[in-house]
């Protein structure tokens, strides 16, 4: 596989510039009236405590209401089709997730996250992690692969579900180590699988590291790798799969925010000054840090760099898997 894009590890080196200077702009430059930040998930999941921090941070900054509304359903896609048809003046906003890249891919879509709606910036990323039940015996992901590779039929991974996160990372793992171990999805998505592995009826699993955390800490499973560029601040110890020997594995569950197509580019602009400074303020990264949520931030190009590759990326390893 092509080498992969490392863009949380560059957001979170450039990042800081972006926060330090106060917003100073003309009133045509931010929309006029309140504004909405639709998120495709309930309340609570990782992408709604975002945006609800970003809310909270844009009323305080520019005095008028910016309210968050969940309209869930159809893996985010309700949402965002939503935000898509939306007049593009800046008072309809997408909070997205890797959901929205990934399921146009799965299921042949013309949805396209990046033309379809005005990338912002990349405000966060959920970092899944690899874990395994203590009785496989592995320390590592080469320990892992080794065993994967002699006795495959005999292990399984616990999944949300076919295409989604935790079910991708499962299928690239295989592709990357040259395995076929089983997944076994979950109806009521990964954490539901999580008691069948505390119990060793499944063996590994991908999965949040605020979900996996606590089992790590009481030694009940073992973290072999965190799935994205960069160690989480959730688990600084344990190291990356790129670290591990797989150069190319990336599956954090990103969350960015987006407009409507075509939205002038000074209002995205300083949405984007406006988010960046939200996500990084003293509450938020509090906020974030103790539910295992991994701060980046960055300018609109970028992120729609990032939405580019991400499509891509899904497009081919989806091809490479073949029908399920």
């Amino acid at each position: 596989m092509p080498k992969g894009f490392s863009f949380f590890t560059l957001c979170l080196l450039s990042c800081t510039s972006i926060f330090v200077a106060p917003l100073n702009v003309r009133a045509d430059d931010l929309p006029s009236g309140p504004i909405r930040i639709i998120v495709g998930f309930g309340a609570s999941s990782s992408a709604d405590t975002v945006a609800r921090l970003v809310a909270k941070y844009m009323t305080d900054r520019i005095g008028q209401p910016v309210i968050v509304e969940n309209r869930p359903g159809n893996s985010s896609m309700i949402a965002a089709e939503y935000v898509a048809r939306a007049p593009n003046d800046g008072r309809t906003l997408f909070m997205a997730t890797v959901a929205n890249t990934l399921y146009p891919a799965s299921v042949k879509s013309s949805f396209n996250l990046g033309k379809d709606l005005q990338p912002i910036a990349l405000l966060a990323v959920v970092p899944n992690v690899l874990v395994a039940h203590p009785s496989l015996n592995v320390r590592t992901v080469h320990d892992l692969v080794e065993l994967a590779k002699s006795k495959s039929e005999t292990l399984s991974f616990g999944t949300s579900g076919q295409w989604t996160a935790s079910h991708m990372a499962a299928q690239l793992f295989n592709m990357e180590a040259g395995t076929k171990v089983t997944t076994v999805p979950y109806q009521g998505g990964a954490n539901q699988g999580v008691p069948d592995l505390l119990a060793g009826r499944i063996n590994l699993m991908f999965n949040v590291a605020a979900t996996l955390a606590p089992h790590v800490k009481e030694g009940k499973l073992f973290a072999l790798a965190v799935g994205q560029p960069k160690r989480t601040v959730a688990m600084p110890d344990v190291p990356t799969m790129a670290e591990a020997g797989m150069p190319d594995f990336d599956v954090g569950i990103w969350i960015g925010l987006l407009a409507p197509a075509n939205t002038p580019p000074n209002i995205i602009d300083n949405l984007s000054k406006l988010s960046n400074e939200g996500v990084h303020s003293p509450e938020a990264e509090k906020t974030l840090n103790t539910q295992s949520i991994d701060v980046l931030g960055g300018t609109p190009a970028e992120f729609s760099k990032f939405i580019e590759k991400d499509n891509e990326k899904w497009a081919r390893i989806i091809a490479a898997i073949g029908p399920q």
